[in-house]
């Protein structure tokens, strides 16, 4: 999980690790998450499957901020 302040909100990128078999290589699902205050202002589902947890962890951060860049 990687956190970062944005005009005001805390945004947050989640890597969600998926392991759909054994013989199968790690990914990790993207996701983001807006609070401001404290308190949950909006959540994203899972946005796409990335190669790596870092990825995945940018993808929800750049969905994060785009959202506050619309609702702002």
């Amino acid at each position: 999980m990687e956190l970062e302040s944005y005009h005001g909100y805390s945004v947050w990128g989640h890597a969600i690790l998926q392991q759909e078999g054994i013989l199968q290589p790690e990914r990790y699902a993207a996701s983001g998450t807006i609070t401001r205050n404290n308190k949950l202002v909006e959540a994203s589902g899972v946005l796409g499957y990335f190669d790596t947890e870092e990825q995945a962890q940018h993808a929800g951060l750049d969905w994060a901020r785009a959202w506050v860049d619309s609702h702002g």
